[in-house]
């Protein structure tokens, strides 16, 4: 018995180092797509109409694969499809409206800096939500405590968070965009909570198309009637070799393929320890935005951004 238990550790180990290795990759595409938005954004397109060919490309692919494969359709019951409904929305509407549209009015770091508290906002609201919920409300999370390094990461990043959203700027910085930055690290803690359960109970793909349906679905009034409808999209924009190539970008590749090997992450590893990723995200938008769109940062959104870092890698800690 001895014998057998390391080598069992190391398998694990090695069965779990792919899913984060593919957590990593991930999290690197989907730093690049806040510039990808930000350059379709320069070239006129509203953030409701990014997400929505975005969403409708991707779940247009699931479509043709549930086809193929003849997978179900709907959940088991009207309650499941409920809780779809609210994954489309903080996983998807929700998300990609507050984030698309901080863009708008914030550089693409400052977004990505303060949607990387999302680990941290994961791991608080996990830690109550398994306090106020049990049983198979609850399966799939995994077990959070409350530690020291958990409580300082928290004032740290917090603190860094507001060094970012308050510090006044030459380069335009906008409370506005930061604090909708803020509201879609939210929206995706919330998605990180409640899709691992629902990944467990139906499959990575089906929980992923519902999601992209759903999302698409609650996106539908503001595209019909909101500021970006379909009505004030210009068609010539669409000829344009740039916008084609990041729509498809951010569609098929940063949506399709990345929402399904991400939600297999969150199975494998952990909603916790997969969302703990997300703060490698800034990186690549940093870099990105330097050598693309010419971005920088002022002193103190340095500070804080290197304080929200700091913050989520300490809370992640578990010790």
């Amino acid at each position: 018995m001895c014998n057998f238990a390391p080598r069992n550790r190391i398998g694990m180990k090695r069965s779990t180092f792919l899913y984060h290795v593919l957590a990593f990759v991930v999290v690197a595409i989907w730093g690049v797509t806040f510039i990808s938005t930000k350059v379709l954004l320069a070239h006129g397109l509203h953030p409701t109409p990014i997400f929505a060919i975005r969403f409708a490309i991707a779940y247009a692919g699931m479509i043709l694969f549930c086809l193929i494969h003849r997978t179900r359709l709907f959940a088991h019951s009207w309650a499941d499809e409920a809780v779809f409904l609210l994954l489309g929305v903080v996983g998807g509407s929700a998300y990609f409206l507050t984030e698309n549209t901080a863009l708008r009015y914030t550089q693409a770091c400052n977004v990505s800096f303060i949607v990387c508290s999302t680990p941290l906002i994961t791991t608080l609201l996990t830690i109550a939500y398994k306090r106020l919920f049990h049983g198979f409300l609850s399966e799939g999370l995994e077990d959070v405590r409350v530690t020291p390094s958990l409580v300082i990461g928290t004032i740290v990043t917090f603190v860094g968070m507001g060094l970012v959203i308050f510090s006044e700027s030459q380069f335009h910085f906008s409370i506005r965009g930061d604090l909708l930055s803020v509201g879609a690290a939210i929206t995706w803690a919330l998605y990180s909570i409640l899709m691992g359960q629902m990944t467990m109970r139906y499959g990575t793909l089906l929980a992923t198309r519902k999601v992209f349906f759903y999302g698409l679905l609650t996106i539908a009034p503001l595209l019909i009637w909101g500021e970006g409808s379909v009505q004030h999209i210009d068609p010539q924009i669409f000829l344009d070799r740039e916008v084609i190539f990041n729509l498809l970008f951010l569609s098929v590749i940063a949506s399709l393929v990345c929402f399904v090997c991400w939600n297999v992450v969150m199975a494998r590893i952990g909603n916790v320890t997969s969302t703990n990723y997300v703060y490698l995200n800034p990186f690549f938008t940093l870099v990105a935005g330097v050598l693309l769109l010419g971005e920088r940062m002022t002193f103190l959104s340095a500070i804080g951004s290197v304080a929200i870092v700091a913050g989520v890698v300490l809370a992640g800690r578990r010790i």
